[in-house]
C-alpha cells in the first residue's frame, strides 16, 4: 500500500494532519472573565441609573415646599412689614416680597411671571393657574392666611390662566420629556448605526431631527392639536427645536468621548437632571438647593420655560433661551468637529512628508 497521507477507518478517509473541532467549541467558549463582566456590568450600569432616578426625583418632589418664591404686593410701611412677618411664619423662608406701585404693575408682573402673586391688600390676591396647581394651593393658602389676619376673606382672581389642553400644568412636562428622550436616543443611535458617517452628513441629520422635532411636537401640543401649548407656532418651533438639537448633541459627544459609558452619563444628565430640574412639573423655587440651579444652565430647563412663556406668560424665558440653547448645540457640534474630522484629518507625530497619518489617528 502507497504510503499516503490518508488513513481510513470504518470505512471513512480522514487527514492526520486536521485535528477533528466540534460545533460546540465554537458556540460556546469556556467561562472566563469576559462572561463574569458581560453578567454583572449591565446589571451594575442599569441598576445604577434606576437608583440616581429614584434619589433624584425623592429628593426633589417627596416633599416639595417652595424656597424664596417670588410674590409682590402693593402694600408699604407698616402693612408691608406686617405682610413679611406673616409669610415668614407660615413659610420660613418660603416666600421673597417685591413692591410695586400701584394694582397695574404688579398685574403685569404676575402676566410676565417676574412674580408668581401678587396682594393687593384687603384680602385681594392676583395669581396664574398657568404656574400649576402647586403653585396655586402655595400662594392661595398662604395668603388666605395673611386676609384671615387682617380680617379679610380671601378674593382671588386669575390673571395668568392655564390653557384649556393644559389644567393640571403638566403638559409641558410630558411633551418635554417625550423629546428629549427623543434627542438621546438620536444621539445614541446616530453613532452605532452610521460610525464612519461623514461630519457633514451627520450635521444635517442632527439639523433634520431638531427641525422635524420641533415641528411635531409644536404641531401636537401646540393649537392645532391638543391646545396645551397655545403660543405663537413659529417661536416654539424654534425652541423646540433648538431644544431637541442641544440634547442629541451632547448625547453624541458624551458617547463620542467616553464610549459606552456616555449613554450612562447622557441619561443622568439629560434625561434625569434634566426633567427634574426643567421646571415643567413645578417651578424652580420648590427644587432642592443643589438641583436649583441646574434648570437655569441645562437645555430642558432652558426650553420648558421659554415653552412656558410663549404660552401663557408674555415670553418669558424666551430671550434666554435663543442665546443658551444655540451655546449647547455650537459648543457640541464643535467638539465633534475637533474629534470627527480635525483630529483624523491631522497627521501623527513623526509621520514624514508624503506618509499616510497613522493608523490610531486616522481612527479618530
Amino acid at each position: 500500500m502507497s504510503q499516503q497521507a490518508t488513513t481510513t477507518v470504518t470505512g471513512t478517509t480522514r487527514s492526520p494532519r486536521q485535528p477533528h473541532k466540534h460545533a460546540l467549541d465554537v458556540a460556546h467558549p469556556p467561562p472566563g472573565p469576559g462572561n463574569l463582566r458581560a453578567v454583572l456590568l449591565p446589571v451594575a450600569v442599569v441598576l445604577l441609573i434606576g437608583a440616581v432616578f429614584v434619589s433624584v426625583y425623592l429628593a426633589a418632589f417627596h416633599a416639595p415646599s417652595p424656597h424664596q418664591l417670588r410674590v409682590g404686593t402693593t402694600e408699604i410701611g407698616t402693612a408691608q412689614a406686617h405682610l413679611n412677618q406673616d409669610l415668614e411664619r407660615i413659610a420660613p423662608g418660603g416666600f421673597t416680597v417685591r413692591t410695586y406701585p400701584d394694582e397695574s404693575a404688579a398685574r403685569n408682573a404676575v402676566q410676565d411671571r417676574r412674580i408668581y402673586a401678587a396682594y393687593l391688600g384687603d384680602g385681594k390676591l392676583l395669581y396664574g393657574s398657568a404656574n400649576g396647581a402647586a403653585v396655586t394651593a402655595t400662594v392661595t393658602t398662604a395668603f388666605g392666611s395673611v386676609a384671615h389676619a387682617e380680617q379679610h376673606e380671601l378674593a382671588v382672581e386669575d390673571v395668568a390662566p392655564a390653557a384649556a389642553g393644559d389644567t393640571r400644568g403638566l403638559s409641558v412636562f410630558y411633551a418635554a420629556f417625550g423629546l428629549v428622550l427623543a434627542g438621546y436616543l438620536f444621539g445614541m443611535t446616530t453613532y452605532q448605526l452610521a460610525p464612519r458617517l461623514q461630519y457633514r452628513w451627520r450635521m444635517v441629520s442632527l439639523a433634520l431631527f431638531g427641525v422635524v422635532g420641533g415641528l411635531l411636537i409644536a404641531t401636537i401640543a401646540g393649537s392645532t392639536g391638543f391646545g396645551a401649548l397655545p403660543g405663537s407656532f413659529l417661536p416654539l418651533v424654534t425652541v423646540i427645536s433648538l431644544m431637541g438639537a442641544a440634547v442629541a448633541a451632547t448625547t453624541m459627544v458624551l458617547l463620542r468621548l467616553f464610549g459606552s459609558a456616555g449613554v450612562t452619563l447622557a441619561s443622568i444628565l439629560m434625561l434625569i437632571l434634566g426633567n427634574s430640574s426643567s421646571g415643567g412639573i413645578m417651578p424652580a423655587a420648590y427644587l432642592p438647593g443643589w438641583l436649583r440651579p441646574l434648570s437655569e444652565i441645562l437645555p430642558v430647563g432652558v426650553g420648558v420655560r421659554a415653552m412656558q412663556g410663549l404660552s401663557r406668560f408674555q415670553n418669558d424665558g424666551l430671550s434666554r433661551a435663543l442665546v443658551i440653547l444655540p451655546v449647547w448645540v455650537l459648543g457640541a457640534t464643535l467638539v465633534l468637529y475637533l474629534k470627527d474630522v480635525y483630529r483624523r484629518g491631522t497627521p501623527a507625530p513623526g509621520a514624514g512628508e508624503g506618509q499616510a497619518p497613522r493608523p490610531e489617528a486616522a481612527a479618530g
